[in-house]
């Protein structure tokens, strides 16, 4: 698992050098924080280029960068979903891990960034990243069943890790550490453990009576 284009270097063409330039921004600076001079700033576009490719403006630059970014990442989740849970929670923080170390804990999650937003013309964003978020969860409680656990104990365990990972993420930002990550991830582990153990055990009760 390795970062995917929300964090590569820029290249290709123009259209999704804005993409990228404006999906790190948004890691950085929130969704308030993207505007059209500092995504022109960071991809060295022309001005001339930001209608031509988004031709609603800041508005559709903004909510396409949410989506390239969430698509990303989501790309990669449901890639590692067949390996199980554990495999992939473990995928998940070490992906974040190298984020953090190479953007120098500058930047956090995209799609984190674009759900706190609360100014009016940011619901629509915040709404598409809660979609986002909701596909992640998907993606992990099929990991969990694949591991074994029935749909509810895995839509459960799914929410509960979307939602520590995200808050580590926040406190690696800021102490300038992965080590919460890190700390987040071990405990995910054990839960999913204690879970499967006290599946087993209930699976041993019921055929013993």
């Amino acid at each position: 698992m390795t970062p995917t284009g929300m964090a590569a270097k820029k290249r290709g063409g123009t259209r999704d050098n804005m993409l990228i330039s404006a999906a790190q921004v948004l890691r950085e600076r929130g969704a308030a924080g993207v505007t059209i001079d500092s995504v022109l700033a960071r991809s060295g576009a022309p001005r001339g280029s930001v209608y031509h490719h988004f031709p609603d403006g800041r508005s559709q630059l903004l909510a396409e960068a949410l989506c390239y970014a969430g698509d990303s990442i989501t790309a990669v989740i449901d890639n590692g979903a067949a390996k199980g849970a554990r495999v992939l929670l473990r995928e998940f923080v070490d992906f974040w891990e190298h984020l953090l170390i190479e953007g120098g804990f500058a930047a956090g999650c995209p799609v984190a960034a674009a759900a706190l937003g609360s100014a009016d013309d940011e619901v629509r964003l915040s709404v598409e990243a809660g979609a986002i978020l909701n596909r992640w969860c998907s993606a992990l409680t099929r990991a969990f069943v694949i591991d074994g656990f029935d749909e509810s104990d895995a839509a459960s365990l799914a929410v509960t890790s979307v939602a520590a990972l995200e808050g580590a993420i926040m406190l690696c930002r800021s102490t300038r550490t992965t080590k919460p990550l890190r700390e987040v991830g071990d405990q995910l582990e054990f839960l999913t453990k204690a879970r499967e153990f006290v599946r087993h055990d209930r699976r041993s009760s019921s055929r013993d009576s």
